[in-house]
């Protein structure tokens, strides 16, 4: 695909530029989506609201705004991701990831459900290489094949094998008897409400993929989680810890109420880093949802 080949070369050359001109193009482009394209500013607004109802407008703009630079960041971030050498990484990135090497040392494997937080780029990379598992990230499949291909390329760049969300259950099959790390985006919502775990999350009623526990249960492999910070501009930092040991000894439901909790936990400790854009809360409750309802909190 000649196209292909002609944007990889134009923003190979863009990822070799420094950090602070990079960031001074992320400046120019946040006056332009936020100020006059307003790119899903409603969605952000409206999120935001139902997701802190004590806070007031103007501290809500105040993330809004701070959510947009944060955002902007995330994609040209990516972009000299095509270029980045490790040891830049390493300056800007830090983790406990002690964790894995527990787990590994132990002879297991392990699932970790992430968040979307950003940089969950960077993060993919940095701990594709600084634990001892090999890092299978499932990914969704992009509509265009030149951004399809650039995201396996940034993700696989060290290594680390990546598994189609549309073909996961086929893809882990070579793995099964190995140790392994798997990386699903557990706060997904999925696309039919009547077929996903339903409970509160941020105050509202909000449906999440059966996928990650179901996968968890069944393998009986334990989980983890993590908390997302960024300290600073461009530095990151992912601190690793285990959200269930025997995810099959669990009640259905428990390991998701986990996540959710420490997921909103992790949302109030920097909120401006959460993916605020995203259609998260698309689909209405509805009382014959009732059956898939989790929350310890009584179905609205």
């Amino acid at each position: 695909m000649v196209l292909y080949y002609i944007v990889f070369g134009f923003l190979y050359l863009i990822s070799l530029l420094p950090f602070f001109i990079l960031y001074g193009v992320a400046d120019f482009l946040f006056v332009i989506i936020y100020y006059v394209t307003r790119y899903r500013k409603d969605v952000v607004m409206q999120n935001l609201r139902n997701s802190f109802p004590q806070k007031t407008e103007g501290e809500l703009k105040k993330i809004a705004r701070r959510f947009y630079r944060n955002f902007i960041d995330n994609w040209i971030e990516a972009v000299k991701l095509l270029s980045i050498s490790r040891k830049v990484l390493d300056k800007r990135t830090t983790g406990n990831l002690d964790v894995f090497r527990q787990l590994y040392a132990a002879g297991k494997s392990v699932q970790v459900n992430l968040g979307h937080f950003f940089n969950w780029e960077i993060m993919t990379l940095y701990t594709g290489i600084q634990q001892p598992f090999p890092f299978l990230t499932v990914y969704l499949p992009q509509n265009s094949k030149i951004a399809d291909r650039l995201l396996l390329y940034v993700r696989g760049r060290w290594g680390n094998p990546q598994l189609s969300a549309a073909d996961m259950a086929r893809a882990v099959i070579p793995w099964r008897k190995k140790q392994y790390l798997l990386a699903l985006g557990a706060d997904q919502s999925p696309p039919n409400p009547d077929n996903g775990y339903w409970l509160y999350f941020m105050h509202q009623p909000a449906t999440f993929v059966k996928g990650p526990e179901k996968f968890a249960r069944v393998s009986n492999i334990p989980v983890v989680m993590m908390t997302t910070t960024r300290p600073k501009r461009g530095h990151y930092h992912f601190d690793y810890f285990l959200l269930a040991e025997d995810p099959k000894s669990l009640p259905d439901g428990e390991l998701i109420r986990r996540y959710v909790q420490h997921l909103e936990k992790n949302i109030h400790e920097q909120p401006e880093i959460y993916l605020w854009s995203h259609k998260r809360w698309k689909h209405d409750w509805k009382p014959e949802y009732k059956n898939l309802w989790v929350d310890i909190m009584p179905a609205p």
